[in-house]
């Protein structure tokens, strides 16, 4: 069905209770394993229906924010999901509880029930205060930045819009789109701050009232790391200081003499990765839309059905327009078992990065969409991330298509911004882990930690005189520290996966195709660590994994160049 046609109705909270409360019963009660799964199919129909709903609401609101319509029914589920989220852990842990569980995990698997046990760590029903609080906060960190309008250039410019004008090999109009981006969160400073300031104390507070030392514990149980733990992060942290620090450092320093910008670079000579400017899509959004067609249907005959599934029933919105929501995301519309991508397309690289990253994630949910049950069709954040990581490098083959006269460029920029990436998006979560460890910090003290984390993961910034990025504000930009807390080294861990997808590329494209199908069809059927062994690849906690994949990138880096 198309999207334009998926109807939505506000969901009945009250027949939601009634049903709800009749499934734990039936599970409770049920005398057999067959029984006990009959209502719990039930529950997964129903928690379907309430995702659809969902949504389409989230999507229709984040295609335009200003829709008053959409607005209310925003305010509708950042009410309503705690209490969903109550009744829904009600049934979960009858589930846990029955005295057919071991038959029940030889139906549905074991990581199912494993999750679920995360899961009840995760929520408590005497912080859905607090959780609807978090999600009214969320929300209007989310308009705020959607409310951007930049005079610049004699125009009046989005945040999204502006990133073009951010890489400009003009020195002078690049600095100063920097500029107004900076005077654009300077002004809303005061808000930004006090934001996060609620936002942390909130999170804090659900913590201790569940009994937990601080919302580091509860944040990972959130993001249901079933698979690693804060060690394991912390080991892997010391990693990525070890080895992807220095490569990404000796990278820039490439960087500043191929462009002559003095070094260490200032934040606004970070993005500029050639004296000419950086690689950019050839012809306009419809024809990267139609180079990413192309793609999918030669990449497999898989990819084919997936990419003609989401054109032909309108399955994307990914032009920026004013009133959009900031970023991109994939969700799915479970009902109709259709993924959906949102995105900003702005004129750069990162719009073929989204055609291909956004629909990775699409590919991998169209691939499980019949996985049984609903539970099982997704794998943590981590692994969702390797789908769409390594899907971007897939399309490396076809770079001519969506960049001409570029593509050479584009392989080098794109490879470097991904062991670029690794030390910046670690630094993201030690300063989650910080914060949340010390939730009484001012927002003065933030800045600082976040300066300071800067001088070890990002050693090539020169931190002096640029304004409010050399403040030691630049992560209040960064959206998932204010809406996914410890979302964002899933992109790490995933990373390092979709480098060594890369490498192997390079050998046997079509084997790397293969190892990456058998991972997509496992949907969430196995943990992080299991989905790279199917993939026959080590694990980045282990070993010399993160040291032989930096020093594999920084060597092709080494070997190849482009025409300017």
């Amino acid at each position: 069905m198309k999207f334009s046609e998926m109807k939505y109705v506000r969901p009945d909270m009250d027949n939601i209770r009634s049903v709800a409360e009749k499934i734990a019963l039936a599970i409770e009660n049920a005398d057999s394993a067959e029984k006990a799964r009959a209502a719990y199919d039930e529950f997964s129909a129903a928690a379907d229906n309430f995702s659809t709903m969902f949504n389409l609401s989230m999507i229709r609101h984040t295609i335009d924010t200003t829709d008053k319509f959409y607005d209310e029914e925003t305010e509708f589920f950042d009410e309503n999901m705690p209490i969903l989220t109550d009744l829904a852990q009600n049934i979960t842990k009858k589930l846990a509880e029955s005295r057919f569980r071991p038959e029940l995990e030889k139906i549905y698997g074991s990581l199912m029930f494993k999750n679920i046990d995360i899961s009840i760590k995760a929520f408590s029903p005497e912080i859905i205060t607090e959780m609807q609080e978090e999600n009214r906060l969320t929300t209007e960190y989310q308009k705020l930045i959607a409310s951007a309008q930049i005079p610049f250039n004699n125009e009046t410019v989005t945040l999204s819009r502006l990133t073009p004008y951010k890489q400009s090999p003009d020195e002078n109009l690049r600095h100063a789109a920097w500029d107004a981006e900076s005077g654009f969160f300077t002004e809303h400073k005061t808000e930004l701050d006090e934001i996060f300031d609620r936002l942390t104390m909130l999170r804090d507070r659900m913590a201790r009232k569940m009994g937990y030392k601080d919302f580091v514990e509860l944040g990972y149980y959130r993001m249901m790391r079933n698979d690693y733990n804060r060690d394991d992060i912390a080991s892997f942290r010391d990693m990525v200081i070890k080895y992807f620090v220095p490569a990404a450092e000796r990278v820039f320093k490439a960087q500043a003499e191929r462009t002559g910008c003095p070094y260490p670079l200032k934040y606004s000579d970070t993005q500029l990765f050639s004296p000419k400017g950086n690689a950019k899509p050839t012809g306009t959004a419809e024809d990267i839309l139609a180079a990413g067609k192309k793609f999918y249907t030669e990449l497999s005959p898989e990819s084919a059905e997936f990419i003609n599934f989401m054109f032909d029933n309108e399955l994307m919105d990914v032009l920026s327009r004013d009133k959009k929501a900031a970023g991109g995301y994939c969700t799915e519309i479970a009902d109709y078992k259709s993924p959906f991508i949102f995105a900003n397309f702005n004129g750069t690289a990162g719009d073929v990065e989204v055609i291909t990253h956004e629909a990775g994630h699409a590919f991998a949910g169209y691939t499980a969409r019949d996985i049984y049950p609903s539970d099982n069709r997704s794998p943590t954040m981590e692994s969702c991330e390797i789908h769409s990581m390594s899907m971007e490098f897939f399309a490396w083959k076809w770079a001519e298509s969506f960049f001409g006269a570029d593509a050479d460029k584009f392989r080098c920029q794109h490879l470097s911004s991904a062991l670029k990436f690794i030390p910046y998006g670690t630094m993201v979560d030690h300063f989650q882990h910080i914060v949340y460890e010390n939730p009484t910090l001012t927002p003065e003290e933030r800045h600082a930690e976040w300066r300071r984390l800067t001088g070890i993961y990002m050693p090539w910034i020169d931190l002096d005189g640029s304004p409010f990025y050399g403040e030691g504000k630049a992560w209040q930009r960064q959206l998932h520290i204010y809406e996914n807390p410890f979302y964002y080294i899933d992109y790490c861990l995933a990373q390092t996966a979709s480098l060594q997808f890369w490498a192997l590329m390079q050998e046997d494209f079509k084997g790397a195709w293969e190892k990456y199908m058998r991972l997509v069809r496992c949907g969430g059927t196995k943990t992080y660590r299991e989905l790279l062994a199917v993939a026959g690849f080590p694990s980045p906690f282990e070993g010399d994994t993160l040291k032989n994949v930096a020093e594999a990138a920084e060597k092709w880096l080494s070997e190849h160049d482009f025409k300017e």
